[in-house]
């Protein structure tokens, strides 16, 4: 055995790691390493759906690692390990606060589903490879299915549903988790085991049944869905205290009303700069018309892979030549691009990116309506404005030199380092002039807007001023998008793979970078090139913490946010 392996096999045993004396930035790193392995280890593990287990042992996890960082001297540390010490203790935090909120959420779920913790112990009696006895495990496999068709029963008679729309909504869907998990648990000894057959088969063939049944009855009398839905957009708001709490862990100082109130200044500016855009191209002030003429000017069926080549050798010349940021030559030369089907531009009706472009444009499958609707959204000028963002010097390039620079703190990602970046390119790019016509500067100021309109939405969803059907309007009636494409971005914001914040990172992000470039590149103490290499070189972290980095200057463990970079 490894030192190592025995570490862990100690770490485990003790439900803590012990400390390890600790005297440099590189030992600060081992140590975040470890951290994540550990708990990527019992995540794996405890991988059981609404399980308290998982969340008791996470949370003594989370408090030997927290115990252990208070052991470290951290005057004993370069900066760099100072700002990991700061970062993990963050992670160690926002970690914990989140485990609180699932479990609180977890508990909603329990009273709509109540049997849900005896298929949870059956799971995570296999999990631990707990002896079986195929009767008992049978009689309660016919508990459950009894108890499923109560529940459903109750819920047809019920003259008011007995929660919310989204806690409805977010029952059944752990739900169908627990399903499919039962199967799984179902799968492992059928075939392998006789009496585990002979006893099990039927019990489980009915509380699969029964199981089913309930969601549709959840889905049905609480989220008030119909059977066949695909198409209604139904998010589950977290509310303001759950909004300051993840902002103070993405360390920003502003509340999430002083965001909504500068999002909506920076989508003033954008209506005044796509009105002038409109004058120029002969419509006035109706900047609703100048997008619209932009939205056909599109290539033909076929043609969008040549035009995404073009753009993304365009936009790598440009930053070289302007001596903005360090292109390494195999980082020009590896990106790759495929194209999305069209089941995923339901929920991405534009461009995703990273080493792999991925990209939208209507395929010979789609009824009519949709194809004109990808078309029109995948036109030449916002395609130009998206690929750049999405390749170099963009997501991209982010994700080669995050390969290559501190790839310990991927731990501490977070979309304000991730979109931000993408998205301050964006506005450093308009500054620069990468924008020659006014339909470039329509395709430009397309997406800031919708940037600003994300976090309008997306905050004002979670704080309950706005519905999902409100958020489609602001984006059909304040941005210009079509309606289908509205619809897909609300529907990939709350359908449950981004976090609360992550719609509103981009352009505050974006902001943030911006202030951090008007403090140490305009005042002169860098310049463009070595400022925006010099983040690269950092990792993905929070952006207060960037600036840390650069000016040197690390905070305390625990101390709040206090930079206000919009003030």
């Amino acid at each position: 055995m490894t030192i190592r392996a025995l570490i862990l096999v100690l770490s485990v045993a003790c439900s803590c790691r012990t400390a390890p004396a600790v005297s440099s930035g590189e030992s600060l790193r081992e140590r975040v390493e470890g951290f994540v392995a550990d708990w990527e280890s019992l995540e794996r593990f405890h991988d059981a759906p609404l399980s308290a287990e998982r969340t008791a042992r996470l949370r003594q996890f989370l408090a030997g690692e927290r115990s252990s960082l208070e052991r470290i001297d951290a005057a004993q540390l370069d900066v760099e390990g100072r700002l990991d010490l700061a970062l993990l203790a963050n992670r160690i935090a926002q970690s914990r606060a989140r485990l609180d909120r699932a479990d609180a959420r977890r508990v909603e779920v329990v009273k709509l589903v109540p049997y849900a913790p005896r298929i949870v112990a059956l799971l995570e009696a296999r999990q631990r490879a707990d002896p079986l006895d195929a009767r008992a495990a049978a009689t309660e496999m016919d508990a459950i299915a009894r108890a499923a068709k109560a529940e459903r029963e109750a819920l047809e008679k019920a003259t008011e549903p007995p929660a919310g729309r989204s806690v409805g909504f977010r029952a059944a869907r752990e739900l169908a988790r627990l399903r499919g998990s039962l199967d799984e648990w179902r799968a492992f000894r059928a075939g392998y085991d006789p009496s585990f057959d002979w006893w099990v088969a039927e019990p489980a063939r009915a509380a699969a049944l029964r199981l089913q049944e309930h969601e549709d009855a959840l889905r049905k009398h609480v989220a008030k869905l119909a059977a066949d839905d695909r198409d209604t957009i139904l998010g589950d708001p977290i509310g303001r205290e759950a909004l300051l709490e993840e902002l103070r862990f993405e360390r920003i100082a502003h509340t999430p009303e002083e965001l909504v109130a500068m999002a909506r200044r920076e989508l003033a500016w954008c209506r005044s700069e796509l009105e002038k855009a409109a004058g120029e191209l002969g419509y006035g002030t109706d900047w609703r018309a100048a997008i619209a003429a932009v939205k056909d000017r599109h290539v033909e069926p076929g043609e969008q892979p040549g035009l995404v080549r073009e753009l993304a050798r365009e936009a790598i010349a440009f930053v070289e030549d302007h001596d903005l940021v360090t292109v390494p030559p195999i980082a020009a030369e590896t990106w790759r691009m495929s194209m999305l089907s069209p089941e995923a531009q339901r929920v991405n009706p534009f461009f995703l990116g990273g080493e792999v472009v991925q990209v939208s444009f209507p395929t010979a499958s789609m009824a009519h309506e949709d194809k004109l609707m990808s078309l029109r959204a995948n036109n030449r000028a916002f395609s130009r404005a998206v690929v750049h963002h999405e390749l170099i010097p963009g997501h991209h390039l982010q994700g080669f030199m995050n390969d290559r620079y501190m790839p310990h703190r991927r731990a501490f990602s977070t979309p304000f380092w991730t979109e931000g970046w993408a998205l301050y390119w964006e506005m450093l790019l308009w500054d620069q002039g990468f924008a020659r016509t006014p339909d470039e500067r329509i395709g430009m100021l397309f997406w800031r807007s919708h940037r600003c309109a994300r976090i309008v939405f997306s905050l004002s969803f979670h704080l309950g001023e706005m519905t999902e059907a409100q958020c489609v309007d602001l984006l059909v009636d304040e941005v210009g998008h079509e309606r289908r494409s509205a619809e897909g971005e609300v529907r990939r914001s709350f359908g449950g793979d981004y976090g609360p914040l992550y719609q509103a990172a981009y352009l505050t992000g974006g902001m943030q970078f911006r202030a951090l470039h008007r403090e140490l590149v305009d005042s002169g103490r860098m310049t463009n090139r070595a400022f925006h290499d010099a983040i690269l070189a950092g990792g993905n972290i929070p952006v207060e913490f960037v600036r840390a980095r650069l000016t040197g200057v690390v905070p305390a463990l625990d101390a709040p946010p206090t930079w206000r970079f919009l003030d």
